[in-house]
């Protein structure tokens, strides 16, 4: 079903374009960490970029109605550096939409009374917060020099909920099965 309001229905398009840019900025992103010799961390941008997708698959869903054009503003990180430069592109996208963009979309959502809005924007919400820590470490672990240590990283194809070396029994954020887990 079609979001009613249209401020929720902005903010799904807003959200949509920005998980869609995120999504190719970190595959874009991981294969410079590929090349600089980070394996690891461009496993991590990849799996990332996975996690994105779901975020933007979720909005897009909730979308709903008619096709239709629709012009979308999205904030972005762009441009390419080195891998620790990239990293902080993508640990400052992250901690926007974590302290400032969600909590704002997901309250117009709830006050609109949106529930599919509701559940996309809280999913992406508590997703994002992880993917900042994942990013600082393995920035930390580039400024060394070194590449992040991790056996795997496997992502919730339901909410986009990311975690190092082993999936849980279930998904903390949305309850989805340890078997459903994508591993990276």
């Amino acid at each position: 079903m079609a979001v009613k309001n249209a401020m929720t229905s902005d903010f799904l398009h807003s959200a949509y374009g920005g998980e869609s840019m995120a999504h190719m900025r970190y595959l874009t992103w991981g294969a410079m960490a590929e090349k600089e010799g980070f394996p690891n961390i461009a496993k991590l941008f990849e799996a990332i970029a996975y996690a994105e997708r779901v975020h933007a698959n979720n909005h897009f869903k909730e979308i709903g109605g008619d096709t239709a054009d629709a012009t979308v503003v999205a904030g972005a990180v762009f441009g390419t550096g080195k891998t620790v430069e990239n990293l902080q592109g993508a640990i400052n996208g992250e901690l926007h939409e974590v302290e400032q963009m969600y909590p704002v979309y997901l309250n117009a959502a709830e006050f609109q009374e949106e529930k599919g809005a509701q559940r996309s924007f809280h999913f992406a919400l508590e997703a994002e917060k992880i993917h900042a820590e994942l990013f600082k470490q393995a920035q930390d672990a580039a400024k060394g020099k070194q590449d992040i240590k991790l056996e795997a990283v496997y992502v919730c194809p339901i909410c986009g909920h990311t975690i190092l070396n082993g999936a849980p029994d279930n998904c903390p954020v949305c309850g989805a099965k340890k078997e459903m887990y994508k591993k990276f």
